[in-house]
Formats: structure tokens, sequence, C-alpha cells
């Protein structure tokens, strides 16, 4: 019962013992200079504000929500193209409606203006 597991333990040791490695490389070998650049704070594309309470524009955030609600609709497809040849006519049938409502939420969404940043 424990054979099993040995090769996890192996590849966790193998693992463990590389990433301290090279960790240790890394600071011995690093120059370990601090600049300005480097200490300042970046985030989201843009130099943080003096303000956190500092309003956003809303189509930054529409943009994200946008990308995310098609991104996971567009995962769907790796499990209905696994299971293709299981599920037959319907299950294509059924994708091509997904999809014809994606595509129709995507041209909605592109004709009111949503995706442009101006």
């Amino acid at each position: 019962m424990l054979q099993e597991y040995v090769p996890i333990l192996i590849f966790l040791g193998v693992a463990t013992g590389l990433g301290l490695v090279l960790l240790s490389l890394g600071f011995l070998i690093g120059r370990g200079r601090k600049d300005e650049e480097k200490l300042s704070p970046y985030e989201c594309g843009f130099e943080a504000f003096d303000d956190s309470r500092m309003k956003f524009d809303v189509r930054y955030y529409l943009v994200a929500i946008l990308f995310i609600i098609f991104d996971l609709e567009i995962a769907f497809l790796f499990p209905w193209a696994v299971s293709l040849d299981t599920i037959g006519r319907f299950g294509l049938l059924s994708m091509a409606l997904f999809l014809a409502i994606l595509v129709v939420g995507f041209i909605y969404e592109w004709k009111k203006g949503a995706l442009e940043w101006d």
C-alpha cells in the first residue's frame, strides 16, 4: 500500500529540493540592489493613487466583467468537445443554440458600445 505513494514522495522531494536550490542561487547570485522604481507600488496598469477612495471609470469594470463572462462561457466548449461522440446530435444542437445566444449577447454589447474605450 505504501509503495504506491513512493513516486509521489520522490516527486515532492525533488520539487522541494529544486525550489530551495533555485531560491538559494537567486539570493546568492542576485544583486539585491533595490531602487525607487522597484519599490514603488504598481497595480492595474497605472500608478497608485494618493487617496484609496478615488472614483474609477465604470467602463473599466464593465470590460473586466464582460471578459470574465465570455471567457467562462467559452470554457463550456471543452467538456462538450470531449463528449461530443457520446451526446450525439442533441448535444450538437444544444451547443449550437448556446453559441447562438452567446453571439447575440456579444453583438448586443458591441452595438451598445460597451466594448469601446474612449
